[in-house]
């Protein structure tokens, strides 16, 4: 590997650690800060929301332009939009203002996010491009499984602004490591696909927003249906415009070869799968379960550890014949069990009886992290791979935001209906629970988690035949609809940029 090489993918692996890091660690800071800035309910479920819709939102818009003008360039812009977020997080006043930045540093992770995955997508092939994409999954994963440790310490001894700030200075190490990267994009740099980037944007937020007031207001409450409504118009007019433009911002031909679709459904499942459980289970073991913020980031360990340990094991698999499809399959699989064998929860459960179900999860999570991004690049041809990468952390994004806030709807509804006091209900879901009545108020909770970890299962379980029935090789006297999903593709490597 020659020396800038290395030096892009050591920039784009410090992007993959910092990102996934703030995000498991702001699960941990949320009772805090919820205390702190008088914020509970929709509005403290912004704080994630709003960063996971923002990313989920400007991915793919991010990859095409990675594509016209430059893949570096996105990264390194993506870096300085974070750092600014996150520095406008840790010095927010109210929660309309640190909702504000969160989307704000959600912006930035699109850059960064899309734009690595191009670059290192366009630096390496073959089992090359595996080695490092499952690398990419690795420091993803050492980022899931220190940031609830991080955060938790930073938080409990300096307070959560802290945590902010040291995300941060990260994000200054990112911008600077962005200029050790070669640039590239695609051959033609037509014109951006501006009203196909707006109503993506727009539906996808819609939906979000609709989604997220669904915990307070109720489905039929026009202020759940109507944005509904309108983001569901919004999405199929998107798919209109990209018919009928000449470069979309996304080429709906990637949709109809049914590997990179299985890949796409892969990578969606294995980031929403778990994503209830991510976003707040640290809230429940200090609300319900009594447990200092130090100690749940230590008990989340028990999740993430297999994240850190196993992309490496799945990478290295692959590349020596295990057949992906089944190893995705099983994957899946065990996240359905992992969201299965949680329902055991209660709030005495204790470490020992929290360990299997979490490292179930994690070691779903584990084997295909990253993998799957290399099986479905490896589906398209080179000038697409900003397009590709857009889509992929798009549907991941967006299914791992909708998956987050469509759980904890469920909980809020599941406590109005036991508690009949909305604002009751709210502070609950916060982890705030009254002394009085801290065990009826702990037994509600239990039994709204039991009921949305059986929903996150059933999908999981559903999920899995199908990316298996996609994934299955072309019937005897036809030809394959696309390459082998271990193939290279004989696409010519990028061009050197002409961009300084």
């Amino acid at each position: 590997m020659t020396g800038r090489r290395a030096g892009t993918l050591a920039a784009v692996l410090l992007g993959f650690l910092a990102l996934p890091m703030l995000m498991s660690g702001t699960t941990v800071a949320l009772p805090l800060i919820g205390a702190d800035l008088g914020a509970s309910g929709a509005a403290l479920q912004w704080v994630m929301v709003g960063y996971f819709l923002a990313a989920a939102a400007m991915m793919l818009v991010a990859g095409s332009l990675g594509d016209l003008y430059g893949r570096r360039r996105v990264f390194a812009a993506g870096a300085l939009v974070y750092t600014a977020g996150a520095l406008a997080s840790a010095l927010a006043g109210d929660i309309l203002t640190l909702n504000v930045a969160r989307t704000l540093s959600g912006v930035g992770a699109a850059g960064v996010m899309t734009g690595g995955g191009a670059v290192l997508g366009g630096a390496f092939t073959g089992r090359a491009r595996t080695r490092v994409y499952a690398a990419m999954g690795t420091t993803a994963g050492v980022g899931m499984a220190i940031g609830p440790t991080l955060a938790g310490w930073l938080v409990g001894a300096l307070g959560w602004r802290a945590a902010f700030a040291v995300f941060a200075g990260a994000g200054l190490l990112m911008l600077a490591g962005a200029a050790a990267m070669a640039d590239s994009r695609a051959e033609d740099r037509p014109r951006v696909d501006v009203g196909g980037a707006l109503a993506l944007i727009a539906a996808l937020s819609l939906t979000m927003f609709g989604v997220n007031q669904a915990a307070a207001a109720g489905w039929a409450d026009a202020l759940v249906l109507v944005p509904l409504v309108a983001g569901l118009a919004m999405l199929v007019m998107f798919v209109l415009v990209e018919r009928r433009v000449r470069h979309p911002v996304l080429d709906l031909g990637l949709l109809r070869d049914r590997r990179f679709v299985a890949w796409t459904l892969a990578g969606l499942v294995l980031a929403a799968g778990p994503a209830g459980v991510t976003a707040y289970l640290p809230t429940y073991l200090q609300g319900a379960g009594g447990v200092s913020v130090q100690a749940a980031g230590l008990i989340m360990l028990a999740l993430t550890t297999p994240v850190l340990l196993l992309p490496q094991v799945g990478g290295l698999l692959i590349n020596r014949g295990v057949p992906a499809r089944a190893l995705v399959t099983a994957s899946l699989l065990l996240i359905a069990a992992g969201n299965a064998w949680l329902t055991t929860l209660r709030p005495d459960l204790g470490v020992a009886g929290l360990l299997g179900p979490l490292a179930t999860l994690g070691t779903g999570m584990g084997l295909m992290i990253g993998i799957t991004d290399a099986q479905a690049v490896n589906q398209v041809a080179q000038e697409r791979i900003g397009m590709a990468t857009g889509l992929l952390n798009t549907v991941r994004a967006g299914g791992g935001t909708l998956a987050t806030t469509l759980f904890g709807t469920a909980l809020a509804t599941g406590l109005h209906a036991r508690a009949d006091d909305p604002a009751r209900a709210a502070r609950i879901l916060a982890g705030s629970l009254a002394s009085p009545g801290r065990a009826v108020e702990a037994s509600w909770l239990t039994g709204a988690w039991q009921v949305a970890l059986w929903g996150a299962s059933g999908i999981c379980a559903v999920a899995a035949p199908a990316v298996w029935a996609l994934l299955a090789p072309p019937r005897p006297g036809r030809p394959a609809a696309s390459a082998s999903a271990s193939a290279t593709p004989a696409a010519p490597r990028p061009r050197p940029s002409a961009l300084p």
